[in-house]
């Protein structure tokens, strides 16, 4: 009778997880369109499309630090057909912000964590300096006068940045943006003089002199931009961030739709033309199992809640 009362149990779940996805499936990006997240998402989400044979439509809403389209899914029915695309605010916020209306880390389910990549230190190529000691040096000439744009209070680009003017000793007046694309564009026009976005899509900018590299954030240097140091080999010991990528569901989706869904995006990391991207942009992809990325995302909160502490970083 056990047996028989256990089957029961798990068989609207079951059917729930053979029958999904029967309709199309939402993706909602907490940032703008063109952001470091964006591209690779999009790429993920055709060929997502192509296999599941439903389509994954991705939904820019940006603002509040990631925090306005995480409201958006915390909401969303718990049945698999609503997403988020996670990136470091999310684990950022939950120390930044007093007050929120949701727990960016607690309240969602993660599926997995899909990619990292590096940052990288930007200028205004009309900036007189060509390396990062040339910056700190120019910087604490004119405290608080050298402006960085970031793509929004609490995103990765302002914590960044954030952890590198406390490491280096300097004061520079930070200029929150909307998002990521109107950061860079008067980033490259001199409005404001630096920048710390991904890596993946500033290649073009650097590559053509609209932009100065000065420093990547990871522990070795991008084969994408070998000539770039490295924030450590620049004289800044312990500097070591990426930016990541992640996907979350509502708290109570079902584990069988939770786990299709993983397998699903597993599967699309590997596939030749989502490959090809991640190679070319040097992101790195990872498709982690939903119980591992979920640690990761916890061990980011509490790293996050240290650096905020550390670097005195404020909502401005």
């Amino acid at each position: 009778m056990k047996t028989i009362a256990l089957a029961i149990l798990l068989f609207p779940i079951l059917a729930f997880g053979q029958d999904y996805p029967s309709r199309p499936i939402r993706v909602v990006v907490p940032y703008s369109a063109g952001g470091s997240s964006d591209g690779p998402m999009r790429v993920i989400a055709q060929e997502m499309s192509r296999q599941m044979g439903q389509q994954m439509v991705v939904e820019n809403k940006p603002g509040q630090g990631a925090m306005l389209g995480s409201a958006d899914v915390v909401k969303a029915p718990p049945d698999g057909y609503t997403l988020l695309l996670a990136s470091n605010p999310n684990a950022i916020s939950a120390s930044l912000y007093s007050r929120l209306t949701h727990d960016p880390v607690e309240d969602f389910a993660p599926v997995t964590l899909l990619a990292s990549e590096q940052a990288v230190l930007l200028v205004n190529p009309s900036l007189p300096v060509k390396n990062v000691q040339e910056l700190i040096a120019y910087v604490k000439q004119r405290p608080g006068k050298v402006d960085y744009s970031s793509s929004g209070n609490g995103s990765a680009q302002h914590l960044f940045m954030a952890m590198f003017t406390s490491m280096a000793g300097i004061e520079m007046n930070h200029i929150p943006y909307k998002g990521s694309a109107q950061a860079v564009t008067d980033l490259l026009g001199g409005q404001v003089s630096a920048a710390m976005p991904g890596l993946a899509a500033m290649r073009g900018h650097i590559r053509e002199g609209r932009a100065r590299a000065l420093a990547v954030t990871g522990a070795r240097r991008s084969p994408v931009v070998p000539e770039v140091p490295t924030m450590i080999e620049s004289g800044l010991q312990g500097y070591e961030l990426y930016v990541w990528m992640g996907m979350l569901a509502p708290k109570a989706t079902p584990a069988a739709v939770i786990d299709q869904l993983y397998r699903e995006f597993a599967t699309a990391l590997r596939a030749p033309a989502v490959r090809s991207f991640m190679d070319n942009a040097a992101i790195e992809p990872v498709g982690s199992p939903p119980a591992e990325f979920g640690a990761f995302f916890r061990e980011e909160k509490a790293r996050w809640a240290k650096i905020i502490r550390e670097t005195g970083a404020r909502i401005d």
